[in-house]
């Protein structure tokens, strides 16, 4: 059940021995946790409530409000109000979860081909966003309640010192990551 958790606990340790230099083992890269973010920009409580709804279906943890900091006057947004809804999983939901997305979610995506990784990738977090949010199973059952979805925004946070060792991490769970080179199939991008 737990095999995603075992294998990172194993085997990318000893694998990030061998490529990296650590001088203790309180300095190996870890993932922390992984934020899902649905962004509303619209204070309707039906779009929000659906949101809240479905980050609660797929992760089964209960997700929280976010509020605005300074007002946005273009979106009609005053300071304080509600603007999106989020979710944090840690320890054994985050591998869960990351073994959902590699085993069930990826691969129902049509023409996904997986992730181009630029220059402006921090050292610790990588996100990305989920068109798509139908891929899950417990949405697609409730199709009329979340038709107007947001785009899903997932977030994973780790300890790693830079963007190398980033890479080797996601790289060695199998995440579908390429990297941005100069020339493309088709000739020069």
């Amino acid at each position: 059940m737990y095999f995603l958790e075992h294998f990172y606990r194993k085997t990318v340790k000893y694998d990030l021995i061998n490529k990296f230099f650590y001088n203790k083992t309180k300095n190996f890269p870890k993932i922390k946790k992984i934020v899902l973010n649905f962004g509303c920009k619209t204070t309707e409580i039906r779009d929000l409530s659906s949101s809240l709804l479905a980050l609660e279906l797929i992760t089964n943890k209960k997700g929280s409000l976010t509020f605005t900091k300074q007002p946005n006057i273009f979106l009609k947004i005053r300071k304080g109000h509600p603007v999106g809804c989020k979710v944090t999983l840690k320890k054994k939901q985050m591998f869960n979860f990351l073994e959902k997305i590699l085993i069930e979610i990826f691969p129902k995506i049509k023409n996904f081909n997986g992730f181009l990784v630029n220059k402006k990738l921090k050292k610790n977090a990588f996100s990305y966003e989920l068109h798509n949010t139908f891929a899950f199973n417990e949405l697609e059952e409730h199709y009329y309640l979340f038709n107007k979805l947001p785009n899903l925004k997932v977030t994973i946070i780790t300890q790693s010192k830079t963007k190398e060792e980033l890479i080797f991490i996601l790289k060695s769970l199998q995440f579908p990551i390429k990297n941005k080179s100069k020339y493309n199939s088709i000739g020069r991008v």
